[in-house]
């Protein structure tokens, strides 16, 4: 095995733990942070994979944006950013059972889908600039200006239901 091998392997642990982390936290605010830790590994998974290009929008978007977006929404909203054993305890069973059935679901899907493909990465233009933009803007256009508008809608929603939540008659 190479350096390479070992080094994606190293970054998939890293992924899936701090993944695990951010599900079974009681804190909000350190999911949050498992999240950066989670993205960032994953970012590190395509430089391994030569695609720069997508690893530093997964940096700078994901990351940079969305939790922060995330971590604003907490602190806007005045949610309880410490333990919430409560909430957790009583669906844990449940929730793991069906989290475990969908990774079982999708793992299967994803081998049979591309079992015999076998990407050359000597002659293939992998995350390259113009080819993620390509694709992007031209097949995935739709979906992503729907989903910029929905994490819109999420904190201005939030924002409203905390100024709703206070009641303190304050504008």
């Amino acid at each position: 095995m190479t350096w390479v091998g070992v080094l994606f392997w190293l970054l998939a642990a890293v992924a899936v733990v701090s993944a695990l982390l951010v599900v079974t936290t009681p804190h909000l605010v350190h999911a949050a942070l498992w999240l950066v830790v989670t993205l960032g590994a994953v970012a590190g998974v395509f430089l391994l994979l030569a695609a720069e290009f997508v690893a530093w929008v997964q940096v700078l978007i994901y990351v940079g944006a969305v939790v922060v977006l995330l971590l604003f929404a907490l602190m806007l909203t005045r949610a309880p950013t410490g333990p919430q054993t409560d909430l957790t305890v009583a669906r844990v069973l449940p929730a793991a059972l069906v989290a475990g059935l969908v990774a079982v679901l999708l793992g299967t899907t994803v081998v049979a889908g591309f079992r015999d493909l076998r990407i050359d990465l000597d002659q293939a233009v992998v995350g390259s600039a113009e080819v993620t933009g390509e694709t992007l803007f031209r097949q995935w256009v739709l979906p992503f200006e729907v989903l910029s508008v929905l994490l819109l809608a999420a904190l201005v929603g939030a924002i409203v239901l905390s100024r709703l939540r206070s009641g303190d008659g304050e504008d």
